[in-house]
């Protein structure tokens, strides 16, 4: 089943951002897997002069990377959790990753653990995984080809998914489905009407379960809602896209977009 959100990403928004030493590719998931994967991704990274580093931007998804320059499977892979603000990257050596973005209602279910335990960011997965982590990671290493490397992914998640009994929807669960239903545009109290709990709870599962609070992942998604409509440019002006959202106007709007992405909105758009 397709899953109604589709988190971008800034290479999808700055073609310049395509140089010959930055190369940012996304595939696709098979169907079986699209309801618990958002995309697999490679970023070819070369330290030279004029390249900008890749940004990361928030997207309310966790990742599993693996570096396929490590020099052993125990170092190679590794989990990174929600981020609640941008990040350029800037690499001395050259980089060559492959990236698994996982939806955070089915983090927990593939990780065997809470979205929470990564507060520190960015765990191995082995740690998470334990021997299976290392067999898999060397698959992914020595496979041969990009079509190869979606196998040994989906061939492992499927697996862990087949050998996990389907938990009823948690309540975090049933919130993240409203919240991509209105793309984030709702209040905390309108969400805990939604989903019969008190905000108070409705806190306490979030940081339990994913390490945030709902209101910042209210914000993440309504943020991408904005850049899936900047991306294929179905606006008549800024002030438009920032009331349609929500925002209270355009300077509140631009405040977290430049919190979200680094860059000032305009930098995205010929529009004033």
């Amino acid at each position: 089943m397709p899953h109604p959100y589709h988190p971008l990403h800034a290479p999808h928004l700055q073609p310049q951002l395509h140089l010959p030493s930055h190369c940012f590719r996304e595939f696709a998931p098979s169907r079986r897997l699209a309801s618990h994967v958002a995309a697999y991704w490679t970023v070819d990274f070369l330290p030279v002069p004029g390249n900008p580093g890749h940004r990361v931007i928030p997207d309310g998804c966790v990742d599993i990377i693996v570096d396929l320059f490590a020099s052993s499977s125990r170092q190679a892979a590794y989990v990174v959790g929600l981020t609640t603000q941008v990040e350029v990257l800037q690499f001395v050596k050259a980089r060559s990753v492959w990236g698994i973005r996982l939806y955070s209602e089915s983090a927990r279910t593939i990780l065997k653990a809470p979205i929470s335990t990564l507060k520190t960011n960015r765990m191995f997965l082995e740690e998470f995984w334990g021997q299976e982590a290392l067999d898999w990671v060397e698959k992914l290493l020595t496979a041969q080809s990009i079509p190869d490397r979606i196998e040994v992914v989906e061939q492992q998640l499927s697996q862990i998914l087949a050998a996990t009994e389907s938990p009823a929807p948690t309540l975090v669960y049933q919130s993240l489905q409203y919240i991509y239903e209105v793309k984030g545009n709702l209040s905390v109290t309108e969400l805990a009407d939604k989903v019969n709990f008190s905000e108070r709870h409705l806190r306490r599962a979030f940081e339990l379960e994913l390490g945030l609070s709902p209101k910042e992942m209210l914000g993440i998604v309504r943020f991408q809602s904005v850049l899936g409509e900047l991306y294929s440019g179905d606006y008549s002006s800024l002030t438009d896209l920032a009331l349609q959202h929500g925002y209270y106007d355009q300077s509140h709007f631009s405040s977290v977009f430049k919190r979200y992405y680094g860059l000032p909105l305009k930098q995205l758009t010929k529009l004033e």
